[in-house]
């Protein structure tokens, strides 16, 4: 697929092979079940193929909450290696685990200089149990900011627990956007930072911050835009068309029925495609 040829690209999408799955753990049925999808396995070669059908590129999301959890991550190797093989679909992000400090900076530093990757993300907050201001891993930030990688945060409800007994045990509390990302994106102001979902029940907060942070992108994925609160779409058709970005989430929701709903969302004929793609193409450097 030729650069002319990109329609849009989608911010947020999460492999689905057996790998990951087996790395999701428990969460991986009951994610399923939450969104009303099937677990059904898909490489990454059908990936690439599905994005490159649509005439879209992919950020490929890893994540793991290994201290949390116990449960072995996928390689950011498995995303690195994707992108060299599909290098005109895919665009790579890589995964840490803040609670490991040191261990945790040295994969930022691989993940750039060794791997190519161009992100670290998803970074969930809810699941991997810390708030991002903790000045324990400011040390993170500043990596990331220093090598001039995005860094996509969870805010909000979490898909992830969603419908069970005590939420699998994740709290809510840790993915509110302020004071919490706030201050991370305050105290670095070099770190382009991607809010991810609509934060919801903290829309508002997470709009304040992005208006008030120009640092700071908002990410459309994880919720149908048939359900977007009216502030997010005037917002996004106003004042921050500039800084919010396409991103689905599959396989939490899937691609075609998130255009069909955001194709009647009542933006203006030039906002469209700066969320579907040109603020995209900005924040990564992309020609």
């Amino acid at each position: 697929m030729s650069a002319t040829d990109l329609v849009a690209i989608d911010v947020h999408v999460h492999p689905k092979d057996e790998e990951w799955i087996k790395a999701s753990g428990r969460r991986a049925e009951q994610m399923a079940a939450y969104f009303g999808r099937e677990n059904t396995p898909v490489s990454l070669d059908d990936l690439a193929d599905q994005y490159r059908a649509r005439k879209m590129m992919a950020v490929l999301m890893n994540s793991t909450d290994v201290t949390t959890s116990g449960i072995t991550p996928v390689p950011n190797d498995r995303v690195a290696a994707a992108v060299r093989k599909h290098p005109d679909v895919f665009i790579g992000f890589g995964a840490i685990d803040p609670h490991q400090g040191k261990i945790a900076q040295d994969e930022i530093r691989r993940m750039h200089e060794e791997l190519g990757l161009r992100g670290i993300g998803e970074l969930n907050p809810g699941r991997q149990a810390f708030y991002p201001n903790d000045e324990r891993f400011y040390p993170l930030w500043e990596e990331a900011a220093k090598r001039g990688l995005v860094v996509l945060f969870h805010t909000g409800m979490m898909g992830a627990g969603a419908g069970t007994p005590g939420g699998l045990g994740f709290k809510l509390k840790y993915t509110r956007p302020i004071p919490y990302l706030d201050d991370v994106a305050a105290d670095f102001p070099d770190l382009r930072i991607i809010a991810a979902h609509p934060a919801w029940p903290w829309q508002d907060e997470a709009l304040a911050m992005a208006r008030h942070k120009s640092n700071v992108y908002l990410d459309l994925s994880g919720w149908a835009p048939k359900y977007f609160p009216e502030q997010l779409v005037q917002y996004a058709n106003s004042i921050l068309q500039d800084r919010v970005l396409f991103g689905s989430d599959w396989p939490a929701i899937k691609v075609e029925r998130w255009l069909e709903e955001f194709a009647a969302l009542p933006l203006k004929p030039e906002v469209r495609p700066k969320i579907m793609l040109e603020n995209a193409k900005k924040l990564f450097g992309l020609a």
